[in-house]
């Protein structure tokens, strides 16, 4: 589980990449209504990202955990930062 200076959120993704674009917008959106953060990593930065993910982007991890890849829903994204 994150600590309050970590953020739950985190998205994966790369530049130039449309649906990041829009995800990322998302993303704010919710956790910036909810008070919470959250990072964006470039998965270009790193090998083992790149491989497992590469078909995926954007995935949206919450909690670390893996919670949804190509488009983000607001609504499940809220239900799984305030459950």
């Amino acid at each position: 589980m994150a600590t309050s200076s970590e953020p739950r959120v985190t998205l994966i993704g790369k530049p130039g990449c449309h649906l990041c674009d829009v995800a990322r917008e998302v993303i704010a959106a919710v956790t910036a209504e909810l008070g919470e953060t959250f990072q964006e990593v470039n998965m270009l930065d790193d090998a083992d990202l790149t491989a497992r993910y590469a078909e995926m982007i954007p995935v949206t991890l919450v909690d670390g955990a893996q919670h949804d890849y190509w488009r983000v829903s607001a609504d499940r994204l809220r239900a799984a930062l305030t459950e």
